[in-house]
């Protein structure tokens, strides 16, 4: 699946003052990741906040990316959660044909033992009429997905074919690197991280800020993957404040108020979320001004 070697991002979903999806925002944000290099968007990630948008909303915004990209770059669409019948049932009911893979989320606050992770995700393989890339982050999960269950998934679904690692955990990342099956992507959802995981034989990353800088993140994948670790940590050491900056509060509330400063979209997120603060949105232009 070389369509998802490099550089995807988790596109937000953008909110105007009345909190409604803004739609012109939204193709302001997938044309700067086209005219910047990026390989693939990840449609309603995790960052794109699907869980506070109403059915209609998700689907509109779908097709509202759909019709942008035009056929420009892959697309990932979001299918994931804690219930796997209703995953099972979106999968069947929504409309996939514009879209190259899925990326799933592991089950959050139910914390399945290992044997529940398999089985979860083996049901929604036998379903799936794309491949899937599974995505572990226990941080917001409260459970870890192991390594030996992430093998045990690639060997027994043949359209399971990579995992979004963010346990933010470098040995993890190595085990799963240094034993996987070949051509089995592991990809890093680290932006920290993400440039000595490439080097040490990872597929790139589906990037949060990457979406706000996808040039400079693009680049500095590529110079990744093509071994150039010189290259690619002087990006790297140039976006390492930053990328601490748009996590230092919540997720997409950071990176939001990052391309609000960029009038690419406003900083409105929906609660349970709160916009950055106005010390976080400081130091945010304080980054900009000095960059």
């Amino acid at each position: 699946m070389k369509e998802f070697i490099g550089t995807g991002v988790a596109l937000v979903t953008p909110f105007d003052a009345q909190n409604n999806v803004d739609f012109n925002a939204l193709e302001r944000l997938v044309n700067h990741q086209i005219e910047n290099g990026v390989d693939y968007l990840v449609v309603q990630g995790t960052t794109g906040e699907p869980a506070t948008l109403t059915s209609e909303e998700r689907a509109q915004v779908r097709d509202a990316i759909i019709k942008i990209n035009n056929g420009r770059l892959s697309l990932v669409l979001g299918i994931g959660g804690n219930n796997t019948q209703g995953i099972i049932n979106e999968i069947n009911e929504t409309d996939l044909s514009s879209f190259d893979a899925i990326l799933s989320v592991a089950p959050y606050y139910n914390k399945p033992t290992q044997e529940g992770f398999y089985q979860h995700f083996k049901a929604i393989a036998e379903v799936s009429p794309k491949p899937i890339i599974l995505y572990n982050v226990p941080g917001r999960t409260a459970k870890n997905m192991e390594p030996q269950t992430v093998f045990r998934l690639a060997s027994d679904c043949s359209n399971i074919i990579g995992i979004k690692e963010a346990g933010n955990d470098v040995h993890q990342y190595l085990e799963l690197i240094k034993n996987k099956p070949e051509d089995f992507l592991i990809i890093s959802g680290d932006d920290d991280l993400v440039v000595g995981i490439v080097l040490a034989g990872g597929a790139g990353v589906i990037s949060v800020l990457g979406q706000a800088y996808p040039k400079e993140f693009s680049n500095m994948i590529q110079f990744g993957l093509n071994g150039d670790a010189k290259e690619a940590y002087k990006i790297h050491y140039k976006l390492m404040d930053m990328i601490g900056l748009i996590f230092e509060e919540n997720n997409p509330a950071g990176v939001k108020s990052l391309l609000k400063s960029m009038d690419i979209c406003q900083r409105h997120v929906r609660l349970p979320l709160v916009e950055a603060s106005s010390e976080l949105q400081e130091k945010i232009n304080t980054f900009i001004a000095n960059y």
